[in-house]
């Protein structure tokens, strides 16, 4: 066996996977810090807040395709057509699918960001995971190692205790969780197109949902600057860029990592909960964090070690 060939194909894996990495933990690093620009929004209803927020990214969005990534358009068009009828189908419900879980996400997260609490957030994002890992396991047949198995059994303890201090932030965050969990299960089965085409698809489709509803449900049109501008830093930074990032992700690794990765976001979220906003806090909450920051650890522990002794070599 070439040893030196083996050793440089490992090296070149792994650090191919570290992009992908880099990219989840780059997305819900961002994410983290989405009550910044959130929270100095909760005079307005969420659904103002979601009309705005996913009209301005597919006005963005879809100039960028056709002035800028026309050819990438034209050629997912022509791989499309060249798919077979059943592929083709499934390809159509991912990405319908994926639209309305991504909108279910998005007005159920600024719901209970801006009218329950930050924690209840952070809780449903700890909660996603736990979702994603079963989701996967049970219908994209993902396997996990036994620390795996341990890291999410680590997360169901610490969601136990945070629910056990509030149940009504544990439902609240499962129908948010839930949603999102959906959205990353399907888009690990929605490969091989350009990610940005894929994306302004999901972006496109929401807005379209959203549409009549926006004329029955919609408040006054905002008049202060302030209002625009937080939602064009929400369009840009805290969705366009994340969710592109986390489609990348999930080309290169398990949307049970990925979604273990996302324990990253509430984390954040707890931290400015405490430190910026003064949400009073807890013995049982703090340990609950720990235990589920173990959790992540712990689920990505091979895969960190593994990585650590290829650069060794």
């Amino acid at each position: 066996m070439d040893t030196k060939h083996t050793t440089g194909k490992d090296t070149q894996d792994s650090s191919n996977k570290a992009k992908y990495y880099g990219a989840a933990i780059a997305a819900y690093t961002i994410w983290g810090f989405f009550s910044l620009v959130l929270r100095p929004l909760d005079g307005y209803s969420s659904a103002d807040i979601l009309f705005y927020r996913v009209f301005s990214c597919a006005a963005l969005m879809l100039p960028i395709v056709f002035l800028f990534r026309r050819k990438k358009w034209t050629e997912t068009v022509q791989l499309f057509k060249t798919l077979p009828p059943d592929r083709k189908r499934l390809m159509i419900l991912l990405n319908i699918g994926g639209s309305i879980f991504l909108t279910g996400n998005w007005f159920s997260f600024i719901y209970v960001m801006n009218h329950i609490s930050i924690k209840a957030t952070s809780l449903a994002y700890m909660v996603c995971p736990i979702i994603t890992t079963l989701l996967a396991f049970f219908i994209l047949h993902e396997k996990l190692h036994r620390l795996q198995w341990l890291a999410v059994a680590l997360s169901v303890a610490g969601c136990l205790l945070l629910s056990y201090a509030d149940l009504r932030d544990m439902l609240f965050s499962l129908v948010v969780g839930f949603s999102y969990a959906c959205y990353l299960v399907s888009q690990r089965r929605n490969a091989g197109f350009d990610t940005f085409i894929v994306l302004t698809f999901h972006i496109v489709l929401s807005s379209l949902i959203l549409l009549p509803f926006f004329f029955t449900y919609s408040g006054k049109l905002p008049s202060a600057f302030s209002f625009y501008a937080f939602i064009g830093v929400i369009a840009v930074f805290f969705t366009i860029i994340p969710l592109f990032l986390n489609l990348y992700a999930l080309r290169g690794i398990n949307s049970s990592v990925v979604g273990m990765l996302l324990n990253i976001n509430p984390i954040i979220a707890f931290t400015l909960a405490t430190w910026v906003f003064h949400e009073q806090i807890n013995l049982i909450q703090i340990v609950s964090y720990s235990i589920i920051l173990i959790a992540v650890i712990v689920f990505n522990g091979k895969e960190i070690f593994k990585r650590r002794g290829t650069i060794a070599k």
